[in-house]
C-alpha cells in the first residue's frame, strides 16, 4: 500500500500518479489534498509520514510545488527517509543506498512523463542491503558519529 499526499502545487501531478498506480493495480491511500485550492503542505507530509511509520502503508509519495517543503516536513519524523527526486537515477540510488521510504517530487519542476518513470523506479527498486548502506542508515538515525 502506498500513501499519497500533496498540496495544491502538486495536485495536478498527483492526479497523474494516481491514475498510473490504478492502471498498474498498485493500491494506495490518498491523504489529500482533494483540490487545487491553496493549502499547507505540512498537513499532507505529516499524514503520509505517520501512515508509513505506523505500517499502515509500505511507502509514500509526496508532491508539492518544488518538493522541498514537503520533503523537509516528512524528514522531521524519526524513521522517515524522504528523498526529493527529479530524475530516475536519484530514485533508483536512494532506494538502493538509503532505503528511502517516501518519494518527494515537485509538481512545478518535473513533468508527468518523467514523474511516472521516477515513481516506477522508486517503487520497483529494492534496498541493496549492503553492510555499508545499513551502517549509513544507522548513522542517520542515531546521534553517534
Amino acid at each position: 500500500m502506498i500513501a499519497l499526499g500533496c498540496d495544491h502545487g502538486g495536485f495536478e501531478l498527483m492526479q497523474e500518479v494516481k491514475a498510473h498506480l490504478t492502471q498498474k493495480g498498485i493500491e494506495f491511500m490518498d491523504f489529500g489534498t482533494d483540490s487545487a485550492e491553496a493549502t499547507d503542505y505540512p498537513i499532507y507530509a505529516k499524514r503520509v509520514a505517520r501512515a508509513v511509520l505506523s505500517g499502515q502503508c509500505d511507502r509514500g509519495i509526496l508532491i508539492c510545488g518544488t518538493g522541498i517543503g514537503i520533503s523537509i516536513t516528512a524528514n522531521r519524523f524519526k524513521g522517515i527517509r524522504c528523498a526529493l527526486c527529479h530524475d530516475v537515477f536519484s530514485a533508483e540510488a536512494t532506494r538502493q543506498h538509503n532505503d528511502a521510504n517516501i518519494l518527494a517530487m515537485g509538481g512545478r519542476v518535473v513533468g508527468p512523463g518523467l514523474a511516472l518513470m521516477i515513481v516506477d523506479t522508486f517503487l520497483s527498486t529494492p534496498f541493496s542491503n549492503a553492510t555499508r548502506h545499513q551502517n549509513r542508515i544507522r548513522l542517520m538515525e542515531t546521534d553517534e558519529i
